[in-house]
């Protein structure tokens, strides 16, 4: 064996174990709550479909989050808590395929979200009929979600954030619990994100009037013309003579009757002449 290709199986066992070490400081981290996971991680997919998906893990795991741990901290039961985000968030990744899940915006979601969830509460009730613990909890993560995304998420279309939380409640909320949820990100996109909010409803505007304007260049039809189509339309295309069926008895044919009577005619007045010569 060369020195040259020996040097390359070591190499190679060097990297593989680098690699493995990598990993385990990477667990080993993640489990101890100190997330560093990048947005931009590539060997997961990055997609539109990807981030939907990412959504609904990070949705399931705030619903998680919501009934247990911050459930015992608003209720003053902090010894309880043993099921942080990030814990969750290790199970998810450990119990599910996760290669087809944005999952940079998954973590991502789960790190910031819990951290902010004052703040994100206050927006959510500035626009809300009730207290946000009578929300129902999976309201209560999709609402989290969108304020979230609209707070924090600028390159996201406001539009694009509202049809997304729809889609959530679609796959797991209430049948309509779509009415409130809509309504408090409709509200507060207003709030959020005024500029986008006014530029899109200039665009609408444009486009309704330019509508208005080609339906108005449109040239009316003259009535008196459309009485004369009517006219013409509602005039029967076939003459207005009766149809005569074959099987119609009342039809007479008589060229064999008349032919008949020339013959009986001229034997009679022939025999008439005849007589008459005799006569004579």
């Amino acid at each position: 064996m060369t020195d040259q290709l020996k040097h390359a199986i070591n190499a190679a066992k060097t990297a593989q174990i680098n690699d493995k070490q990598a990993e385990a400081t990477r667990i080993a981290s993640s489990s101890a709550g100190d997330q560093t996971f990048d947005m931009s991680e590539s060997s997961y997919k990055t997609s539109h479909t990807a981030i939907r998906k990412a959504r609904r893990f990070a949705m399931q795991g705030l619903y998680e989050w919501l009934v247990t741990d911050r459930r015992f901290d608003v209720d003053g039961k902090l010894g309880w808590k043993a099921n942080a985000p990030h814990d969750i968030a290790a199970r998810t990744r450990a119990t599910n395929a996760m290669h087809t899940v944005h999952i940079g915006y998954y973590h991502e979601m789960m790190r910031d979200i819990p951290e902010q969830i004052e703040a994100l509460d206050a927006l959510i009730l500035q626009h809300l009929d009730r207290d946000i613990d009578k929300l129902d909890t999976v309201e209560h993560a999709i609402l989290l979600i969108g304020t979230y995304e609209l707070q924090n998420r600028l390159e996201i279309p406001y539009k694009v954030v509202l049809d997304e939380a729809m889609k959530l409640n679609n796959h797991f909320g209430a049948t309509d619990a779509h009415k409130l949820i809509n309504a408090v990100l409709d509200r507060m996109a207003v709030e959020l994100r005024a500029t986008e909010v006014e530029s899109d409803t200039k665009a609408n505007l444009r486009t309704s009037q330019k509508s208005a304007a080609k339906q108005a260049q449109v040239k009316p039809v003259d009535s008196t013309e459309a009485t004369n189509e009517s006219a013409i339309d509602d005039s029967p295309t076939a003459p207005n003579k009766p149809r005569i069926s074959a099987n119609n008895t009342s039809v007479k044919r008589n060229s064999a009757s008349k032919a008949s009577a020339n013959i009986s005619e001229f034997k009679a007045s022939k025999k008439d002449a005849d007589d008459a010569k005799n006569q004579d």
